[in-house]
């Protein structure tokens, strides 16, 4: 239960970064990311941690 903010993260960037590829995608393989599935998916993981990571977080002592 300690991960499951970067778990769940993780797995919904992921999903969307692939669906993204699937359904929107480059079809000219010039997009530097949307041109694979593999780098669409390794970014949306990325984004999806990061936001996950900013909507739970916790205030600092000196907030509030």
């Amino acid at each position: 239960m300690k991960y499951m903010k970067w778990i769940v993260g993780i797995s919904i960037g992921a999903i969307l970064g692939f669906s993204y590829w699937y359904f929107i995608g480059c079809t000219s393989n010039t997009c530097p990311i949307t041109s694979s599935p593999t780098i669409s998916s390794i970014y949306g993981a990325v984004m999806g941690v990061l936001l996950m990571n900013t909507l739970t977080g916790k205030p600092s002592k000196g907030d509030g």
